[in-house]
């Protein structure tokens, strides 16, 4: 496993412990050597992430849509920004340069980005394992809609155990690395 795909908001949420969780997360991607490919934004967590990488010496590497260049302010300083024409554009990216998914906390573009990717798999589109940082219980609400989608019939077992979650960033990328193995 070599890159990590990290969805995250693109704003700082209330409250310093979001961009604490973003900071730290990017300096644990550098010091383990994993590159970094997010959606190319130097503002909120994904501001954070990336700034965190490249302070850590890793590399990180953004994809934006020219219509978020302005509105996400494009990062600058990343080791490669990809400008791309549609937001479909980036996440096909995102998901070809990645080896696997790491989901922050975010809003609604960033569930859009960790259903797709994680659909993909379920689909047997890809073979890169979806995971969701839960530090906080950011996403118990969303876990347990989760669950009562299996209870329900709609959601297989089978794929929603594919969803990696823990609490712990180094134990997330340690579940995430045995799998991507």
């Amino acid at each position: 496993m070599h890159s990590i795909c990290v969805f995250c908001g693109s704003s700082n949420g209330c409250g310093p412990a979001y961009l604490q969780l973003a900071s730290e997360f990017g300096a644990l991607l550098a010091a383990r050597g994993l590159r970094l490919i997010y959606g190319g934004g130097r503002v909120g967590l994904m501001g954070a992430v990336a700034d965190a990488v490249l302070a850590g010496g890793g590399e990180a590497i953004g994809v934006i849509p020219q219509l978020l260049v302005r509105r996400e302010v494009g990062h600058a300083g990343l080791t490669r920004l990809h400008v791309v024409d549609t937001m479909s554009a980036r996440k096909q990216l995102m998901g070809e340069l990645s080896d696997a998914f790491v989901t922050l906390p975010g809003g609604i573009g960033t569930m859009d980005e960790l259903f797709e990717a994680w659909t993909w798999t379920q689909l047997g589109l890809q073979r890169k394992p979806s995971a969701i940082l839960n530090a906080g219980g950011y996403y118990d609400s969303l876990l347990a809609f989760l669950d009562q989608a299996v209870d329900a019939g709609f959601l297989r077992a089978s794929h929603r155990q594919t969803l990696i979650v823990d609490d712990s960033a180094e134990r997330l990328l340690d579940r995430l690395a045995a799998v991507a193995a």
